[in-house]
């Protein structure tokens, strides 16, 4: 049997410790025991790992101003839906209302003149209160008084004259009360109106001097 080659055939032994046995200090090219990047990692690397994180993090923070605004957008558009549909509900409410109540009306002015007559009494006389009532409460007001200035966006005219006891346009006799509700007029109140006499025109000039000379 031939000899074996000593130089080839034997096992070789390789040391793959980190740390050199003799010296203490980690081998030249073993990454170190805590997982930080080598010394010998390039500078370039990490700068560009940085700045990726940097645009990441703006892109992120662009993103969620954006969304911000698009919440507060449709929270502002939210609202002022609510208020429109409130608004809404509440004109159709005063529409209706101001129908039921003109409808009253003439109901309000036969029990007016029965009261003015001295007619509304006994059962009648409390139906009639407590009609008034429930109406007030719906916030229907009666106005027109005698001596009241004359005022054409509340007032209705059926006659006219002259007299010398009012300084402006004056209501010296209300034939029919009018009816607000709130600030909306349901039937102007309709009345007789006087106005300021108007001046006699003076002799003329003329006139003396002829009666002068005769």
């Amino acid at each position: 049997m031939p000899p074996r080659d000593n130089g080839h055939d034997e096992p070789v032994i390789r040391d793959n410790r980190k740390i050199d046995p003799e010296t203490g200090q980690p081998r030249e090219g073993a990454p170190p025991a805590d997982g930080q990047p080598s010394a010998g990692a390039p500078a370039d690397d990490l700068a560009g790992g940085s700045a990726g994180g940097s645009a990441g993090d703006g892109e992120l923070a662009a993103q969620l101003a954006e969304r911000t605004a698009d919440l507060q957008r449709l929270q502002a558009e939210y609202v002022n839906y609510r208020k429109r549909v409130e608004r809404d509900r509440l004109a159709v409410r005063e529409q209706a209302v101001a129908g039921a109540l003109t409808e009253l009306l003439p109901v309000l002015d036969d029990i007016g003149r029965a009261r003015d007559h001295g007619e509304l009494t006994g059962g009648f006389a409390k139906v009639a209160e407590s009609l008034e009532a429930a109406l007030a409460k719906l916030g229907l007001t009666s106005y027109g008084q005698k001596g009241d200035p004359f005022d054409p966006t509340v007032h209705e005219a059926l006659m006219h004259s002259y007299s010398p006891d009012v300084t402006e346009p004056t209501a010296i006799e209300v034939l029919q009360p009018g009816y607000r509700m709130g600030e909306r007029v349901l039937r102007p109140a309709r009345v007789a109106v006087a106005e300021p006499a108007e001046p006699q025109e003076a002799p003329s000039a003329s006139a003396g001097e002829t009666e002068d000379e005769s």
